[in-house]
């Protein structure tokens, strides 16, 4: 199960960015009947058990010595995949959507200012400027002129600094370490840290319909959230967080970051496709900003920014 092409991550990351943006709609559905401690923590859990077999089919094997270490590192991406999580949908009940999109999206651009901070990794002229052209899409495609900041806007720029270091922790661990139990372990931390914010919190673990008192097994087998917990947790978090680990291997962070500003392109597509919403000029303005940007990190040193 190794990915060695690198067309070939760059296809699979796309589709993580797909998948990402055309189940926005769908959790914020299941949001409604379930909390999302709860939510994550089903999620999560299945996502890790859903992979066991694959490791058993790979060629993959965990080294006694290496146990420890892949432990720790896996619980540490997942608690940052927690907090991002966490801090994302929090922040939803304080701020807009729009807002969230674009804050969220700020990882991109936060991923190479903290790669040179924390780890002194130069990047290129072009990959700066493709960050600039990706961010500046980012805002177009999801704000426009409405940005307006709020109480929950702090919190959703611990998610976009969560997801950064998760990605720039990925990119220094996988090349060490075996990626399909990696992956296996910092999905069952989030599942774990989850179940206890859940057990923790003051709120219920399953809300009310309309006041009514749900049951576990009612919300957990209602449509929305069924579907939402299987598309999310199989496709959205057991695949995704496999393949970005895998693709890591052989894609620099920021490449892979750049990808992921796919995502709200796909959510506004998906959206005007089955809710009847329209982008609008200045969001296919965006959308072409976000895939400029893309190319430009990718071919810029080549066509742009060659020296003598």
């Amino acid at each position: 199960m190794t990915v060695r092409s690198h067309r070939t991550a760059i296809f699979m990351l796309t589709f993580v960015a797909f998948v990402w943006g055309s189940e926005f709609t769908l959790i914020d559905l299941a949001m409604e009947i379930m909390p999302v401690n709860t939510f994550n923590a089903i999620r999560f859990t299945l996502a890790g058990l859903a992979l066991i077999p694959l490791f058993f089919f790979s060629t993959e094997r965990i080294p006694t010595q290496q146990m420890p270490s892949l432990m720790f590192k896996g619980a540490l991406l997942g608690l940052l995949l927690f907090i991002a999580f966490y801090t994302q949908t929090e922040g939803l009940r304080h701020t807009s959507v729009s807002n969230a999109g674009f804050i969220t999206g700020l990882a991109s651009p936060l991923l190479p200012v903290l790669g040179l901070l924390l780890f002194r990794k130069k990047v290129s002229r072009s990959v700066c400027v493709g960050v600039l052209f990706a961010t500046a899409g980012l805002y177009l495609l999801t704000v426009g002129d409405k940005l307006v900041f709020n109480q929950g806007d702090s919190l959703v720029l611990i998610c976009a600094f969560a997801f950064a270091i998760h990605m720039l922790l990925t990119g220094r661990f996988v090349s060490a370490m075996p990626v399909i139990p990696l992956t296996i372990i910092q999905l069952l931390a989030v599942g774990i840290y989850s179940g206890i914010s859940a057990f923790l919190s003051s709120e219920p673990a399953f809300y009310l319909a309309g006041n009514t008192p749900l049951s576990w097994y009612d919300s957990v087998f209602s449509p929305i959230v069924l579907s939402a917990i299987l598309i999310a947790g199989i496709l959205g978090t057991a695949y995704a967080y496999w393949a970005q680990s895998a693709c890591q291997k052989i894609l620099p962070d920021y490449k892979v970051a750049l990808i992921f500003t796919l995502e709200p392109i796909f959510a506004c597509a998906t959206a005007s496709l089955f809710l009847n919403e329209t982008l609008g000029i200045i969001g296919l303005i965006g959308a072409a900003s976000i895939l400029l940007g893309m190319l430009i990190a990718e071919t810029g040193n080549k066509f742009f920014f060659r020296t003598n």
